[in-house]
């Protein structure tokens, strides 16, 4: 499992040329599941998505979570964060997962995440067209 946390001062995503998720201060978060993947791997992505300080505190240092800011995330699913370059300069998807599979993961991802946080999602598979502006910038990679 792969996730790319982006702090952001808002973020929105639309499919079909409606918003289908938005918020505002949080983050937006990119998430793929590989091969081998499971609740275990998710629960610990939560915990450490949750407790991440990356917000300032008064003396301006990242030392606040996004429960600590009461922030809320946009949630993103995004195969393409398994792409294979190391071969020619087509990326080969064969790392990630099906997306039969990849589905089942991603919604039980987001509805564990909504237990403690306020999170909306983009369209699982859909065309989406996603907005933001990246406070910081903060962007971190996280991968179990």
């Amino acid at each position: 499992m792969k996730v790319v946390v982006q702090r952001v001062l808002e973020s929105s995503v639309k499919v079909e040329g409606k918003i289908v998720g938005k918020i505002d201060s949080g983050y937006m978060l990119l998430v793929s599941f590989t091969y081998g993947d499971d609740m275990d791997k998710i629960n610990y992505m939560i915990k450490k998505i949750l407790n991440l300080r990356i917000f300032n505190d008064d003396n301006g240092v990242m030392n606040k979570s996004i429960l600590d800011v009461h922030g809320s995330i946009l949630s993103i699913s995004q195969f393409t964060l398994y792409a294979d370059t190391s071969k020619g300069n087509r990326p080969s998807y064969v790392k990630a997962l099906k997306s039969e599979d990849a589905k089942i993961l991603y919604d039980n991802f987001n509805k564990q995440l909504s237990q403690f946080i306020k999170v909306e999602t983009g369209v699982f598979g859909g065309d989406m067209k996603v907005s933001l502006v990246n406070d910081g910038p903060v962007t971190i990679i996280i991968e179990k």
